[in-house]
C-alpha cells in the first residue's frame, strides 16, 4: 500500500525538551530503573548462552537454527566487558571467552577462494558456518559487518588492559585483526568503500555514502595504521547527506534506527563535530535524538492506520516481519514483509505495521524520556509475547491477526503476529546502549583507543572530549 508523505507532512506536536545544542546532557532519570537492569541482564544472556564457547561464534538468531553472523560476534565481544562491569560474569570468564573468540577468528583461513575460507584481505564474510567457521553458502564479504566485529574487538583490547597472558593475548589478537584489514583494496571507487565483495562477481556496485551506519566504517578506515583511506574519504562519504525536515524535526535523515545507533555504540559523538554538523550547529548525538522524536511523531500520526502505534508504540528498524504477502484486513488491502529495513524519514518510508524493540532500545541514550516508556509499554501491553528469556523478541505486528502459518513467529488472532526469535544484531544495540546510558562504559573506554581518535581527527572532527584528549597527549 503506497503512502504519499512529503516534507509537507503535518506537524505533530510532541512535548520535548528544548534543543540543548551540540553537547547533550542526557536525562538520567531512568539510570537506576530496575526495568533497564532486567532488560540488560536478559539480553547479555543471549550472547553468553548462545555463543559457541569453543569458537566464540555467535549465532545470527536463536532459537531457530542459524549460521553465525560476524556482526553478532562483534556485539558479543562488546557484551563481555559489560558483563564484567555489571557482575554477570567474572573478569576471568569474560577474558577467556574473548581471547578464544579473537584467536579463533584470526586463525581462520583467508583467501580469494569461494569455499574453505572465512574472509579475504582481513575482511570477513557476512555469515560463517557455526561448525567450520568458513563462508556460509554464497554470502558476500561484508565491509560493514567486519567493521562491527572490529569495533567490538578494539573495545575489548582497551577494556582488558591487565598483565595476564590472556588479557595480553586479547590486545595482541584484536590489534592484529584490525591491522590486517586492507581498506584500500575495498575501495575500487576510491576513496569510497564498497559494501562488499564476492569471489565470483567481484565488488558490489554500491559504495558506502552517507548518512548511515557507515560512519563507523570510515572512522576505522581513516584510523588504520597499515592500510588507511585517503584524506578525502570522509568528505566523499558525507557528500550525499540530506538535511531535511521530517515531522517537525530538522535533521540529517536516515529511516531505520540502526543507522543512528550502530556507530554511536562505540563512538561518543556528544560534543564533537565534523564540518557538516558544525555548519548546522548540532552534533550526531543530537541528530539521532531528533530522529527518535521524528519516529515517535510519525507513529502518533500513523498515516496508514496500523494497530498498536502511538506515543509509546513506535520503533522502526531492520527486523523480522510476519510474511511477504498481501492480505485484505477489514476491507483494507495490506502489504506485509518478512525481514526488511523498516524506517521513516524524508528520504524513505518503509512501514508495514511491524515494530521492533531494538529501535527504541538502541535510542535510549539519545532520548530516554521517550525510549524507555516505549519499551515498558511493549512489555506491559504484550507480556511474554514480546519479553521472555533473552529480553525482547526481535519484532511484533499488532495488525497481522490473520490465522495463517508464517515463516517465523506465531499469530495470536486477537493480538497480532509476534516473533519467537532473538537476533544478535538487534539484541546488541539494546544491551550496549543501555550500558552507555547507565554508565557510559563503552564510550569512555573507546575514547582511549588511538585508532578511533585518529580516524575522527582525520575526518575533521573537533571539539569536546576529542580536543581535551588530544591536548592532554
Amino acid at each position: 500500500m503506497a503512502v504519499a508523505l512529503t516534507a509537507c507532512a503535518p506537524r505533530v506536536l510532541v512535548q520535548r525538551p528544548a534543543n540543548p545544542g551540540p553537547l547533550v546532557v542526557t536525562d538520567i532519570a531512568y539510570r537506576g530503573d530496575p526495568f533497564l537492569a532486567d532488560v540488560e541482564t536478559r539480553t547479555f544472556d543471549y550472547f553468553w548462552r548462545t555463543t559457541d564457547a569453543r569458537t566464540g561464534l555467535t549465532p545470527d538468531r536463536s532459537p531457530s537454527p542459524s549460521f553465525s553472523s560476524i556482526a553478532a560476534v562483534g556485539f558479543a565481544l562488546t557484551a563481555y566487558p559489560v558483563g564484567v562491569a555489571e557482575g554477570y560474569v567474572s573478569r576471568e570468564q569474560a577474558a577467556e571467552r574473548t581471547y578464544t573468540t579473537l584467536r579463533y577468528l584470526y586463525q581462520l583461513p583467508q583467501g580469494p577462494g569461494d569455499t574453505g575460507v572465512a574472509g579475504y584481505k582481513g575482511f570477513f564474510y557476512h555469515f560463517l558456518d557455526m561448525d567450520s567457521g568458513h563462508r556460509f553458502a554464497r554470502v558476500e564479504l561484508s565491509t560493514i559487518d567486519t567493521s562491527i566485529l572490529l569495533a567490538g574487538a578494539l573495545f575489548c583490547a582497551e577494556y582488558f588492559d591487565g598483565p595476564s597472558r590472556t588479557e595480553a593475548g586479547i590486545r595482541a589478537y584484536a590489534d592484529s585483526l584490525y591491522r590486517r584489514v586492507d581498506w584500500t583494496w575495498a575501495a575500487p571507487n576510491a576513496p569510497a568503500v564498497a559494501l562488499g565483495w564476492t569471489p565470483d562477481s567481484g565488488f558490489i556496485q554500491y559504495d558506502w555514502r552517507g548518512y548511515n551506519e557507515g560512519m563507523l566504517l570510515y572512522v576505522l578506515a581513516l584510523g588504520s595504521p597499515t592500510h588507511p583511506l585517503g584524506d578525502s574519504a570522509w568528505s566523499e562519504y558525507t557528500r550525499t547527506y540530506r538535511w531535511e525536515e521530517w515531522f517537525g524535526e530538522h535533521y540529517l535523515n536516515f529511516g531505520p534506527a540502526f543507522g543512528h545507533a550502530y556507530s554511536q555504540i562505540w563512538i561518543d559523538f556528544r560534543g564533537i563535530q565534523d564540518p557538516f554538523m558544525r555548519a548546522h550547529g548540532i552534533d550526531y548525538f543530537e541528530n539521532s535524538r531528533r530522529a527518535a522524536y521524528a519516529q515517535r511523531a510519525y507513529a502518533i500520526y500513523n498515516p496508514m492506520g496500523w494497530l498498536g502505534y502511538g506515543p509509546d508504540g513506535w520503533g522502526f528498524s531492520a527486523c523480522d516481519g510476519p510474511a511477504d504477502t498481501g492480505i485484505a484486513l477489514n476491507g483494507v488491502y495490506r502489504t506485509f514483509r518478512s525481514y526488511w529495513a523498516r524506517g521513516t524519514a524524508f528520504t524513505r518510508i518503509a512501514d508495514d505495521g511491524t515494530l521492533t524493540p531494538s529501535a527504541a532500545g538502541g535510542m535510549i541514550p539519545f532520548a530516554p524520556e521517550i525510549a524507555v516508556p516505549a519499551l515498558k509499554s511493549m512489555r506491559a501491553t504484550y507480556g511474554n509475547l514480546v519479553y521472555s528469556t533473552y529480553g525482547f523478541v526481535d519484532a511484533f505486528n499488532p495488525t497481522f491477526t490473520v490465522p495463517i502459518r508464517t515463516p517465523l513467529g506465531r499469530v495470536d488472532g486477537a493480538r497480532g503476529w509476534f516473533d519467537t526469535d532473538f537476533l544478535g544484531i538487534d539484541e546488541g544495540p539494546i544491551l550496549s546502549m543501555i550500558e552507555n546510558y547507565r554508565t557510559e562504559l563503552i564510550w569512555t573506554t573507546m575514547r582511549r583507543n588511538p585508532y578511533i581518535t585518529r580516524g575522527l581527527q582525520r575526518a575533521g572532527f573537533t571539539g569536546g572530549w576529542l580536543d581535551h584528549l588530544l591536548t592532554a597527549r
